[in-house]
């Protein structure tokens, strides 16, 4: 766990919030105002009981068992609830040489670990979805500092293997994300455009921001392979080809510029922010670099 989140990285993010541009639920006005405490359905802790103090938030459990009157504290209900999501398909698992020895499902792991703790730390209610073909784990969104363990156990536990439609997992995820909030995807996006784009869409319906990160591998980019080569499929293992990459390259780069720009375009018409990373580039500066803007409001 220490690895997914290096000590620099907090630092490294600042002290910047992650703000929604449009109003969820419970969200107030932009910035979040200090902790204080109230009436809540989150437990914060307990205090000495001192003269003054309402006594309807008196332990009396506690004071049965030590014979000491406690109070209980509460935080009041977070400003932001968000949901990170993950894919944890097959084509996640690939990393070439320039990625500094992280996979995709690697970088996305490190990604959400940065922003689970960055939300968790200014008292927003932080959750995690892992899938593939279905949803893996669902941990509902707590601004509990305990949870924020649980949720990079499980962020540590996850292992990349076996197809996905990205369109059908969203479609179904919709339904199990009732409440509004914000949506993080950490995705490579790879699928058919015209059913991930309705599938998105169902998400920003039902009334949350949706904010996609497409992690890619600089491999994916440029095509830098030269000699004869085979590619393996990292969902179906049975199915590879070994071609000479001067032969497929064109007709590879046409189709990824063809790929992006569908999906660009059809983000901007959902009003969905679309991120892309590539795996070279260290991820803690890559998402300060995003949350300066989007505090900004670019």
């Amino acid at each position: 766990m220490a690895e997914l989140l290096p000590a620099n990285a907090p630092a490294t993010l600042g002290n910047l919030q992650l703000l929604a541009k449009q109003v969820v639920e419970g969200f107030r006005s932009g910035l979040h105002k200090s902790p204080h405490k109230g009436f809540s359905v989150e437990f914060k802790e307990h205090r000495s009981y001192v003269p003054g103090d309402d006594p309807r938030t008196i332990d009396w459990k506690l004071y049965g068992k030590t014979d000491r009157l406690f109070i209980r504290e509460h935080e009041q209900e977070t400003n932001l609830r968000a949901t990170l999501l993950v894919d944890c398909s097959g084509s996640m698992a690939y990393g070439g040489t320039r990625a500094h020895g992280l996979t995709k499902h690697g970088y996305a792991v490190r990604c959400a670990a940065a922003l689970a703790h960055l939300m968790i730390r200014q008292q927003d209610g932080c959750g995690l979805v892992t899938f593939d073909t279905k949803v893996r784990k669902f941990i509902p969104p707590r601004v509990r500092p305990k949870h924020l363990t649980a949720i990079l156990t499980e962020l540590a536990g996850t292992k990349t293997g076996g197809e996905t439609d990205l369109g059908d997992v969203f479609h179904r995820m919709a339904a199990k994300l009732p409440r509004r909030g914000l949506l993080i995807v950490f995705s490579d996006l790879f699928g058919d455009v015209e059913r991930l784009i309705p599938a998105l869409a169902h998400l920003r319906h039902g009334g949350h921001e949706v904010i996609v990160f497409q992690i890619l591998d600089p491999d994916e980019l440029d095509f830098p392979f030269d000699r004869r080569t085979r590619f393996r499929n990292l969902e179906d293992r049975a199915d590879h080809h070994t071609v000479d990459p001067a032969q497929v390259r064109r007709a590879y780069m046409e189709r990824l510029h063809v790929f992006r720009e569908e999906l660009k375009n059809g983000c901007g018409r959902q009003r969905i922010g679309l991120v892309p990373l590539t795996t070279d580039r260290p991820y803690a500066e890559a998402l300060g670099h995003y949350l300066a803007m989007r505090r900004r409001g670019r």
